[in-house]
C-alpha cells in the first residue's frame, strides 16, 4: 500500500481530437430555423401581431384626460381604463396571478406548451428578430453561408444593418415598457428634450438590452436552459395531453425515395428522412426522437411535414397534435377529444371560471372609496370643556373616482357619541386626504375600557358608503 508521499497526482490531459477541447460543457451550435408556412405558422404570426398591438398600442390610448393604462408608482395609483386602484386593492393582483396560474395549468393539461409556442414574449420577439434577420441576410442557406464566410464589406454592412434594426426594436420595446409606469407622452417629450430621469433611462436600457440579448442571441437557450417551465412541464402532462408528436408506427422505417415509388414495396414508412422538421425547429431538436423538454409546441414541424406529405401524395398527420393514448390505441378524433376533456381538465375549468366570475363581480361592485382609521397615539383619551371625554383619530380618506367628492362623516356605537370635528370633508379626484376626527361622549356615560365603535363615511350625492371599525377608550 502506497504512503501519502508516494502517491502521485496524474493530470487529466484533454484529448487533442476532442472537438470540445476537453470542456465539460457542450459547445453551443447556432440554430438557423428555416422559413415555414402553414396553418400553425399563420396562427403564430396572428398572435405576434395581436400581442404586440396590445403591448405597443395600449400606453398610447387615452381615457378621459389621462392615459388609459398607467401604473403610477410614485403616486401609488394604478389606472386601468375606468378603474383607479390603490395599494389596498392588492387583492386584485393576487386574483389575477391565481387566474394566470390556473390558466397555465389548464392549457398545459389540454395542449402542452401552447403558451410557449405562440404567445410567450421570448417566442414572439424571437420571431420578430428572425424576420428581420431573414429580410437582411436571406434565407437559412444564405445566413449559414454568410456566417461561415470571412469578413467582407458586404458581410459588415448586412450584419451592422441587422443589429441596428434589432437595437431599434429592442429600445422601442424598453421605452414602451417604461411607458406603462410613466406617462408615455411626457416620457417621449423628455426623451427628445434629453430630460429623461435616470431611473427611466435605466429601465429603458435594461429592458431593451434584455430584449436584444434574449431575442437576438440567446433565443432557444432561454427556452432550453433558463426557463423553469420547461423543467416542470412534465408534471402537468399525461397520456391524454395534446402534444406535437411523430407517429413512428406510420413513419418508420424512414428513408429517401422518389415520389412515384411505392413505400410498401421498398419496406419503408411514410417518413422520407428529409430532415425538414429539424431545419424548421426553433430549438433545433428532432421531433422524431419523441417528446423532449426542449419542444416548445410551436408546431413548425407539423406545417413543414404536411407540406412534404402533400408533395408525396401521402396523407397528412405524420407529425401532428395528438395524445399518446390516441397514437397507441388508434383513437378517432372524437374519441381523442373525449379523453382530453377528462376530470382534471373539467376541475381546472370550473375553478378558473369561478375565479374569473368572482374577480369580475368584485370589480363591478367595488366601492371607489377607501378609508383607513388610525388612533392618535399622542392623545388616547382626554377630558375637554363641558365635562366631555374625547378620543382623537386620524382618517385617511381615499377618493378612487376621477371627480372631486364630498364625504359626510358620522360615528356610532356608544350612547351619546357625537362628532366634535367637521362633519364633511372634500377630497380631490384620485386623491387621498388625512382628516383629524374628534369623538366625544358624556363623562361617566360608559364603563372604563375599550368600546367598539364604527365610522360611517358616505359620499354626498352618491351611493358610495364605507364603514370602518375602531375603539373608543375610556380611562379608569
Amino acid at each position: 500500500m502506497q504512503s501519502d508521499s508516494e502517491r502521485k497526482i496524474i493530470p487529466i490531459v484533454p484529448d487533442p481530437g476532442d472537438a470540445g477541447g476537453g470542456s465539460l460543457f457542450e459547445a453551443h451550435q447556432k440554430v438557423y430555423p428555416r422559413t415555414v408556412s402553414g396553418l400553425f405558422s399563420r396562427w403564430r404570426w396572428i398572435m405576434v401581431w395581436l400581442t404586440q398591438l396590445v403591448f405597443y398600442g395600449l400606453p398610447w390610448l387615452e381615457w378621459g384626460q389621462r392615459q388609459a393604462v398607467l401604473f403610477d408608482l410614485a403616486a401609488r395609483r394604478f389606472y386601468i381604463f375606468g378603474f383607479v386602484l390603490y395599494p389596498q386593492d392588492f387583492i386584485y393582483l393576487t386574483g389575477l396571478l391565481v387566474v394566470s396560474a390556473l390558466s397555465l395549468f389548464l392549457f398545459t393539461a389540454v395542449a402542452g406548451r401552447l403558451w410557449c409556442g405562440f404567445t410567450c414574449p421570448q417566442t414572439v420577439y424571437t420571431e420578430m428578430f428572425l424576420w428581420i434577420e431573414r429580410k437582411v441576410e436571406g434565407d437559412r442557406t444564405a445566413r449559414m453561408r454568410l456566417d461561415g464566410a470571412p469578413m467582407s464589406m458586404e458581410k459588415l454592412v448586412r450584419k451592422s444593418f441587422k443589429h441596428i434594426l434589432w437595437i431599434g426594436v429592442a429600445m422601442w420595446t424598453g421605452f414602451t415598457f417604461v411607458g406603462y409606469f410613466s406617462p408615455i407622452r411626457e416620457l417621449a417629450m423628455e426623451f427628445f428634450q434629453t430630460r429623461m430621469s435616470s431611473w427611466e433611462m435605466f429601465w429603458v436600457l435594461f429592458y431593451g438590452t434584455a430584449t436584444y440579448g434574449n431575442a437576438g442571441f440567446l433565443r432557444e437557450q432561454v427556452c432550453k436552459y433558463m426557463c423553469p417551465y420547461a423543467r416542470f412541464q412534465s408534471a402537468m402532462f399525461d397520456a391524454d395531453t395534446m402534444i406535437v408528436s411523430y407517429d413512428p408506427a406510420r413513419g418508420e422505417p424512414r428513408g429517401a425515395r422518389s415520389r412515384k415509388a411505392d413505400p410498401a414495396a421498398l419496406s419503408l414508412g411514410a417518413c422520407v428522412d428529409c430532415t425538414l422538421c429539424v431545419q424548421v425547429c426553433p430549438t433545433g431538436i428532432d421531433i422524431r426522437e419523441g417528446l423532449q423538454y426542449e419542444c416548445i409546441g410551436c408546431a413548425a414541424c407539423v406545417d413543414v411535414c404536411d407540406t412534404v406529405m402533400d408533395k408525396m401524395n401521402y396523407p397528412r398527420g405524420l407529425i401532428r397534435f395528438t395524445t399518446q393514448h390516441s397514437m397507441q390505441n388508434g383513437l378517432t378524433g372524437a374519441q381523442t377529444w373525449r379523453r382530453v376533456f377528462r376530470p382534471r381538465v373539467l376541475v381546472y375549468s370550473a375553478l378558473l371560471a369561478a375565479l374569473c366570475l368572482a374577480l369580475l363581480w368584485s370589480l363591478a361592485t367595488r366601492t371607489p372609496l377607501k378609508v383607513d382609521v388610525v388612533r392618535d397615539r399622542a392623545s388616547l383619551a382626554r377630558i375637554v370643556s363641558g365635562g366631555k371625554l374625547e378620543n382623537v383619530y386620524r382618517l385617511q380618506i381615499m377618493n378612487a373616482t376621477e371627480k372631486p367628492q364630498r364625504y359626510r362623516l358620522t360615528a356610532r356605537g356608544l350612547d351619546g357619541l357625537v362628532l366634535a370635528s367637521e362633519p364633511e370633508v372634500e377630497v380631490g379626484p384620485t386623491q387621498s386626504r388625512w382628516v383629524a376626527v374628534r369623538l366625544q361622549i358624556p363623562y361617566d356615560s360608559a364603563a372604563a375600557g375599550s368600546h367598539p365603535i364604527h365610522f360611517d363615511i358616505a359620499a354626498t350625492g352618491a351611493a358610495d358608503h364605507v364603514s370602518e371599525a375602531s375603539v373608543f377608550l375610556v380611562p379608569r
